[in-house]
């Protein structure tokens, strides 16, 4: 059996592989893209195990080496304190580090979803990058509007406010080129919107965990969509307390003997989900009784501590979630 360290980058990876007994046997640079890299691991005359770090394409690498390797791991990239706080850090070292990591099975494994699911994900961020340009775009039409001075409407991107935002007049001919593409860049982000909202919801309508957790009063399809993909398996959870650091909405902490000194959230995990599920909570408070009373009771009266009590219904609305995705139970009041 072979253990095989590789440091992956987009035209060059190094390689290193280490025998039985943990021994270098090869190491090897490429040049070039991955195409190369899988095309000299196929050449390998021995079993082997091969871990890498994640990066962007990761996904795509795993189900190439899968089909070729007895093993494939893929090393959190922020918890290999062994390569990241060395003195003497370059390709070839890290390769082999790496590699040793997977020999003595001490690899920081992060989870690798499906193919399906890495997709559903991607059409996710991808809403949500087209959500914020429309963001942009809209500032960029009450800036301009600001800027001559004029009041918009209320219901300014209505039907009959888009209307007016045509009419209106400007000073200058530049301006009003600026303002039309402005509007026809508006138009377009809408009519993706629509697109990509319609298949995610296609998706959203054939997965049974999203129905689960939209009996959350206040959860629309758009977090149980984002909570169900991003979790995946929910027996990878051993305990809930494992999604709320999962997610970053635990807080940093830094103990010692009788010190124990609590920071800011630490904001690990997908931003999407924690923006999303954060967004939720003030939805969820308003609607379910129990949350809006843990809220009042963690914010005491006090205005600068509603964004620390909307931040722990989210880390309990977080656990909660995965629980129900592992049980398959329904929203259920508690007293």
């Amino acid at each position: 059996m072979y253990y095989v360290g590789m440091d992956v980058h987009l035209k060059t990876t190094s390689i290193c592989i280490l025998d039985e007994n943990g021994r270098p046997v090869k190491r090897k640079t490429i040049h070039g893209r991955w195409d190369k890299v899988l095309s000299y691991c196929q050449q390998i005359d021995e079993p082997f195990a091969v871990v890498y770090e994640a990066s962007c394409g990761y996904g795509y690498l795993y189900d190439a080496l899968s089909t070729m390797a007895s093993r494939v791991q893929v090393a959190h990239p922020g918890h290999l304190r062994l390569i990241f706080r060395s003195k003497r850090k370059n390709d070839r070292v890290d390769a082999e580090k790496l590699a040793k990591l997977l020999y003595l099975d001490e690899v920081p494994a992060v989870y690798v979803p499906s193919v399906d699911l890495r997709q559903w994900r991607a059409l996710i961020e991808h809403r949500q990058s087209l959500i914020a340009k429309r963001v942009r775009c809209k500032n960029g039409i009450r800036a301009l509007l600001r800027g001559q001075g004029i009041q918009p409407p209320k219901g300014l991107w209505s039907r009959l406010g888009r209307r007016w935002l045509e009419a209106v007049p400007l000073n200058g001919a530049l301006l009003g080129i600026q303002r039309q593409t402005l509007l026809a860049e508006l138009s377009m982000l809408d009519e993706q919107i629509k697109q990509v909202t319609a298949a995610l919801d296609r998706l959203a309508a054939s997965h049974p965990g999203v129905a689960v957790l939209r009996t959350i009063p206040g959860i629309g399809p758009r977090t149980a969509e984002a909570m169900v993909a991003y979790v995946g398996d929910p027996s990878r959870f051993t305990r809930a307390h494992q999604a709320g650091a999962y997610f970053g909405l635990v807080p940093c902490q830094d103990a010692s003997a009788a010190a124990n000194r609590l920071g800011h959230i630490t904001k690990d995990g997908p931003a999407t989900v924690r923006k999303l599920v954060v967004e939720a909570s003030w939805q969820v408070i308003r609607h379910c009784p129990a949350e809006k009373e843990r809220f009042e009771r963690i914010v005491q009266g006090k205005k600068d501590r509603r964004k620390i009590a909307l931040v722990a219904v989210a880390h309990r609305l977080v656990r909660c979630m995965v629980a129900m995705l592992r049980t398959g139970e329904v929203w259920r009041e508690a007293a």
